[in-house]
């Protein structure tokens, strides 16, 4: 018989270091150091307070009529968007939004703040956006409507606010620089 054939009990205790052989009670628990400090958590509202004497800044306003207004921008584009109570007629320089949006994603945008107070078909929407492009024209309408929808119910606030439809997308073109063919981009190096 080898020594490799020799069996755990007949080798004497000295010779058996007792890490390498942890019994079944025994089971070791690593402690983890900082285990006192607060649990991290990202994207979630779980560890922020609401301050109860917080009054939001609301930028919709409500004319004579009762009708709410909200005025949008981005980029170069500005939206004048007016809601009142209806039958959900939506209406953009004069043109139904699925005649003036012909992108299926650009309609589906601009009726995200409607779907999210769950006003969507009951109100009328009418807008003027003019200056800048397609892109540009929808953020400028999702803010204004966003903000029309806040001046008209101040506790949709912090639903709009969460969805992120109150904040201003402020990114511009960038300005062309001198010696440049764009903000950036050279001109086409001729070696001859």
């Amino acid at each position: 018989m080898s020594s490799d054939d020799v069996s755990p009990e007949e080798v004497p205790a000295a010779e058996v270091p007792s890490a390498e052989v942890p019994s079944a009670d025994e089971t070791p628990v690593a402690e983890v150091p900082g285990s006192d400090l607060p649990e991290l958590t990202l994207g979630g509202a779980a560890g922020a307070e609401v301050d109860p004497d917080y009054v939001p800044t609301i930028r919709g306003k409500i004319d004579r009529f009762g009708v709410a207004m909200g005025t949008g921008r981005r980029k170069t584009s500005v939206a004048r968007v007016r809601v009142k109570e209806g039958s959900g007629q939506f209406v953009v320089n004069g043109r139904p939004l699925e005649e003036y949006l012909c992108v299926e994603r650009d309609r589906d945008s601009v009726v995200v703040p409607l779907r999210l107070v769950g006003r969507l078909g009951k109100v009328d929407v009418s807008v003027r956006v003019n200056g800048g492009g397609i892109t540009g024209q929808t953020g400028a309408i999702v803010l204004g409507l966003a903000r029309a929808l806040q001046g008209m119910d101040s506790s949709w606030h912090h639903m709009l606010a969460e969805a992120g439809l109150l904040t201003r997308d402020d990114r511009m073109v960038e300005r062309k620089k001198f010696g440049f063919k764009k903000a950036r981009r050279s001109f086409q190096f001729s070696k001859r």
